[in-house]
């Protein structure tokens, strides 16, 4: 069987691992095999090589580049992928609170959606104080409640975590709270792996954005932070165990990781190549406000196809307001009209259109790499599948 480095462009709307531009992957096989002229591939390096190190440096500057992040925050690469950065925000930022105040504190944890949840479950599970804040779980994640009916941030907490993009529940902050709920020292921490580079956002606004590289951006394995510097300052190990704080783990631990350039252990230079292609081709592409109005664009008419059809399709996201611009979820009337929908959109070449397994039903992925011409096949196939099935 002959191989060759060219491939049909696909219609994959799978939530993650997720799709990536054909030509990025091209130019990331041959750099496998030999890198910069090199008898040896980038996934062979040294991770502390210089080769390495300007990969990482040069995705930090394109990343820098994107999102105009302001000299007061720093960027960095981890190991591993959100479900690390539950721990590590905990570990690190509880650390830092305790450097501030001379207090072990708490966290204020937003429960929008499952990953949201999974979260707060985890800083529980490690030994810190969580309050949680707003939990839509019996709207069935449906919703985002306005922050004035959210649950008052108690004194002594250290930051407010929310997930900007549930991918599962399809529901996408598209704002974030002001002083009038946040308070003053309070730091916002949001999950963006799910819809990092996607949209315009005021990096300055943040303490800590955490996003794993699989879904939007990249490959698994990496995850991207960029934190507030001031956020780096932590408490000595012993006065973290004098407040019966836990401490982090020297893999996870943001001081030594960033003082190590990211390459205290051994990152995945690889994975890191690849997400520095994708910037490089977004940047070429007109860098996030101009990949913003497609993907809007993207969604608009998804949206507007699937409520066309009100008695074939339902939204579980009720308020129209906070539905996803990344995962586009909805439902049919029974399990055998979803099955058949999945079987025919397979026929039309239209993959990875299943719901996650915890709600079933139908999800759409539609991430910077899935193209507007992707989604109109889509939405001519929804269109089609509606007029052939409805009463």
């Amino acid at each position: 069987m002959s191989r060759t480095l060219e491939r049909e462009e696909p219609n994959y709307f799978g939530a993650g691992p997720a799709l990536l531009p054909t030509s990025v992957l091209q130019q990331a096989a041959y750099d496998l095999i030999t890198y910069e002229g090199d008898n040896i591939g980038i996934g062979e390096i040294s991770h502390r090589s210089k080769p390495a190190i300007k990969v990482i440096d040069d995705t930090k500057a394109n990343l820098t580049k994107l999102y105009n992040i302001p000299d007061t925050h720093e960027v960095f690469f981890m190991q591993g992928g959100g479900t690390t950065g539950f721990s590590s925000i905990a570990y690190n930022l509880f650390a830092n609170y305790a450097h501030k105040t001379g207090k072990k504190g708490k966290a204020a944890y937003a429960v929008t959606g499952s990953w949201s949840k999974k979260s707060a479950e985890e800083a529980e599970r490690l030994g810190f104080d969580v309050d949680i804040v707003v939990n839509t779980k019996s709207e069935k994640y449906g919703t985002i409640p306005p922050y004035s009916e959210w649950k008052p941030i108690d004194k002594d907490t250290a930051y407010l975590y929310v997930c900007d993009n549930e991918t599962v529940h399809g529901v996408e902050f598209k704002d974030i709270p002001g002083p009038d709920y946040l308070s003053e020292g309070v730091e916002l921490v949001a999950d963006m792996s799910s819809n990092i580079l996607s949209k315009q956002i005021d990096v300055g606004k943040y303490g800590l954005i955490m996003a794993g590289a699989q879904k939007n951006i990249g490959l698994a394995g990496l995850t991207i932070y960029i934190i507030k510097k001031s956020l780096l300052e932590q408490a000595s190990d012993e006065t973290l165990r004098q407040l019966n704080i836990p401490i982090v783990p020297i893999a996870f631990h943001y001081p030594t990781v960033v003082k190590n350039n990211s390459a205290y252990n051994t990152i995945p230079i690889f994975t890191c190549h690849i997400l520095k292609l994708v910037t490089d081709k977004l940047i070429e592409q007109g860098g996030v406000p101009a990949i913003e109005k497609i993907n809007q664009e993207k969604a608009k008419i998804l949206y507007e196809a699937l409520q066309a059809y009100p008695d074939l399709y339902s939204l579980p996201v009720t308020n129209p307001k906070v539905r996803s611009n990344m995962n586009v979820v909805f439902r049919l009337p029974n399990e055998e009209l979803e099955a058949k929908f999945i079987k025919q959109a397979g026929e039309k070449k239209l993959a990875g259109l299943k719901g996650h397994r915890s709600v079933g039903g139908m999800r759409a992925s539609i991430y910077n790499a899935v193209t507007l011409d992707s989604v109109k096949l889509l939405v001519e196939f929804v269109n089609d599948f509606a007029k052939a099935n409805s009463a």
